[in-house]
């Protein structure tokens, strides 16, 4: 079998005494979307520092690929590693347009000299319009990135961490604030990078976790309370109890 391209075992954080993370243990397969809910304080967001390196955790096991281990390992490198990752508002250049903001994004050489002499090369002018394609900006591409709806700009960061040809991506909390019909774009977007690469989608909106249609993670006190598909998750009392409600 396959590695797993993230495993974490027995992986605890402590924050002035408060335990974020509990004895958590997860594994995400190679191609695998994942979604992680919970309710606030569960872990989530923490759960996603440790893998990209911003909080290290005071004991356990966090590998990529197998044999990478992410505890060694700053932020910088980690996302070189291949793990990008989306926080919840968009981080994009509002004075650039779409195609120059993807093209900012290019997995390139950055450095002084690397840059002054950088041309836009076919591939890479190639690689731009397939992730216009994808992100369904393509009639956008040559428009300022201030003039996007919040569903657009969404996209757009996503298609610029794409650029990096990440093997890993987080997205934290893709549709709040997005219409129906963006979220509904955005389920089917996340659904097509899966496969190709893994993702890892925190998210509140239930209803937009069962327009994934994937396996559901459910952390509680930094710990995984469940695991498995929407409708055997939202069936689970201890779930019903913490989280969901009746």
């Amino acid at each position: 079998m396959a590695e797993p391209i993230l495993y974490l075992d027995g992986v605890n954080v402590s924050f002035d005494g408060f335990k974020a993370l509990n004895e958590l243990s997860l594994i995400v397969e190679m191609g695998e979307l994942r979604t992680i809910i919970g309710p606030n304080g569960a872990g989530k967001t923490t759960m996603m520092d440790v893998v990209t390196g911003k909080t290290r955790p005071d004991t356990g096991t966090v590998l990529f690929k197998g044999s990478h281990d992410l505890t060694r390992l700053d932020e910088a490198r980690i996302a070189n590693l291949g793990i990008g990752r989306k926080f919840q508002k968009p981080t994009v250049f509002d004075s650039l347009t779409v195609f120059e903001n993807l093209e900012l994004a290019l997995k390139a050489p950055r450095d002084p000299f690397a840059a002054l002499r950088f041309k836009l090369i076919g591939a890479q002018r190639t690689r731009i319009e397939e992730i216009l394609d994808l992100i369904g900006l393509t009639e956008r591409a040559f428009e300022l990135a201030r003039i996007l709806s919040h569903g657009q700009r969404q996209w757009l960061e996503i298609g610029m961490l794409l650029m990096q040809d990440p093997e890993l991506l987080l997205v934290d909390e893709p549709v709040a604030g997005m219409t129906d019909q963006e979220t509904e774009q955005t389920a089917d977007l996340l659904r097509r990078i899966a496969g190709q690469r893994s993702v890892i989608v925190v998210e509140h909106d239930m209803e937009f976790v069962r327009a994934l249609a994937t396996k559901v993670t459910v952390l509680h006190e930094g710990s995984v309370l469940a695991e498995g598909p929407i409708d055997q998750v939202q069936a689970n009392e201890r779930v019903i109890e913490v989280y969901l409600g009746r």
